[in-house]
């Protein structure tokens, strides 16, 4: 099936941003749009004719907006704005990212509220479709006045400057800009009023980073019941704690859906089956029993993220915003407004929550890997094959532990800390670009601590056989094993985990074949 092209200035999904952020859908801006962006950049030319003190359009920024720029300098100051803030450090964004970033700009431009020409848009669409990649630092943003330093390092691009690559090229091929614009035919634009301002600021890199993070979250989410499942089974544990009966007495969304789904994933087990008579186990650890209370926690935790940065993708985080007048004394329709919508708060509370809630996860599955290699009742020492000789899952289990220290550092949330910039005028800003790089760090160490224990379980269940385990995870055991082969003795971890928490985040076990 054809998937239609995106028209700018629309409302956004997490997962329409995903398609268009991996290069699944390209982007126009529809005549109308248009129409709509050139009245409002008509509307602030003509303020300027007035001679009104308009911040960033004819005055310095920040701390320096006191200071006023002559007419013959306002596009000299757009483009030193550019230069001067593109001072980004550390690895840059991937690709998804950084077009990310792009269309997220270009979709909130098109919403006629920056004043900046159509043509700054059309560029940046230019980009998206030809597969411009610009090089962006992932470090250098405190999340307030927006994400200056990334969002410079992608205007660079604009006026021929810094450096790029295209799409699925080598990563390590990255070029002076001026060379792939030559390459693409695309001529480099030259910025007017207001327009440099208008690229820069903005939520648009934490909305990037952290919205794709929240996409692979969900996957990872959903790939985690199914591996807490799969634990079940493999200790000979009991669903019935996920009785609804128990969940209708502490109702919470995250809590039904998750018990819900666990009993669905368990039904028809013969492995359970053949327990069911065995009286001495009347109930599980709690990293398998609570797993209702905890995912769902979890789940819920990551649909408030959704929400909000949902919310913040169909906004206009600029500053300052054209706006109806009213009573314009100037006689203009448009009013220019100082405000704060670039503050990234809302989404660096709702990243650093996801930071806790999949933290939280990852140390759950960690214990379930624990029951795994340590219940000598049901399952040999380590899962090994032959105990003493082999050492099974020992350090896999080792390996988990470590990373789920790593992310109990990391989730020490961003938000909680603040460090005044620019001689005090920003004065408290919001550090949602560091959460945002966290929660992708977490997703990606979680993604291999659930690997781990998916790998253990279903050697835990095929230990088990004849026994089959339910439908649903008998189709599970089967994708993985054409990953990742049972082990047949001791072999090398390292990869296998690599390959299943990939696939794990590509959403490979939730499809069906």
């Amino acid at each position: 099936m054809k998937i239609r092209n995106f028209e700018l200035a629309g409302s956004l999904l997490i997962n329409d941003f995903s398609l268009i952020a991996r290069g699944k859908r390209k982007v126009v801006l529809s005549a109308k749009t248009k129409e709509k962006v050139l009245k409002t950049r008509k509307e602030l030319e003509r303020l300027l004719k007035s001679d009104k003190t308009m911040y960033g359009i004819n005055t310095g920024f920040g701390e320096l907006a006191f200071a006023r720029i002559s007419g013959s300098n306002l596009k000299k100051l757009q483009v030193n704005l550019i230069r001067s803030h593109a001072c980004g450090v550390g690895e840059p964004l991937s690709e998804e990212e950084a077009r990310g970033l792009m269309f997220i700009r270009a979709n909130e431009l098109s919403r006629a509220c920056s004043g900046v020409r159509p043509v700054v848009i059309e560029a940046l669409a230019r980009f998206i479709n030809k597969g411009l990649i610009p090089h962006i630092p992932c470090k250098g943003s405190v999340g307030a006045s927006g994400d200056l330093a990334p969002s410079a390092h992608m205007a660079l691009c604009l006026i021929g400057e810094g450096k790029a690559r295209l799409a699925d090229s080598k990563k390590s091929e990255w070029l002076p800009t001026a060379k792939i614009l030559k390459k693409l035919n695309i001529k480099p634009i030259e910025l007017c009023e207001k327009e440099g301002l208008a690229l820069i600021n903005g939520t648009q890199g934490m909305q990037a980073v952290g919205g794709l993070a929240l996409y692979d979250a969900l996957k990872l989410f959903e790939s985690a019941v199914i591996t807490g499942a799969m634990t079940v089974e493999a200790l000979k544990g009991t669903p019935s704690a996920f009785d609804e009966r128990i969940h209708f007495l502490k109702p919470h969304r995250g809590q039904m859906f998750v018990a819900s789904k666990l009993k669905k994933i368990l039904a028809h087990s013969a492995v359970r089956a053949s327990h069911k008579i065995d009286h001495s186990r009347v109930q599980d650890p709690y990293s398998l029993r609570c797993m209702p209370q905890v995912l769902g926690a979890v789940r819920d935790s990551l649909e408030y993220a959704f929400n909000t940065v949902e919310t913040e993708l169909s906004s206009v985080t600029d500053n300052p915003v054209m706006v109806d007048a009213v009573n314009n004394k100037k006689g203009s329709s448009i009013d220019v407004l100082s405000g704060g919508n670039f503050h990234g708060q809302a989404i660096s509370f709702a990243f650093d929550f996801a930071c806790i809630a999949i933290t939280a996860m990852g140390n759950m599955s960690e214990r379930r890997i624990a029951q795994l290699v340590s219940d000598f009742k049901i399952l040999t020492p380590f899962l090994a094959k032959t105990p003493g000789l082999e050492s099974g899952f020992m350090i896999a289990h080792v390996t988990a532990a470590a990373l789920a220290n790593e992310n109990k550092i990391l989730s020490h949330p961003a938000s909680a800390d603040s460090i005044p910039t620019s001689a005090n005028k920003e004065d408290f800003v919001s550090m949602g670009m560091t959460a945002a790089l966290k929660l992708k760090e977490i997703i990606k160490n979680v993604s291999r601590i659930t690997a781990i224990e998916l790998m253990a379980a279903a050697q835990g269940v095929e230990a088990h056989r004849p026994l089959k385990t339910s439908v649903f995870l008998e189709d599970a055991i089967s994708k993985l094993r054409k990953i990742s082969p049972a082990f047949k003795g001791d072999e090398v971890f390292s990869d296998r985990i690599e390959r299943v928490a990939e696939a794990i985040l590509n959403g490979y076990f939730l499809k069906a074949d």
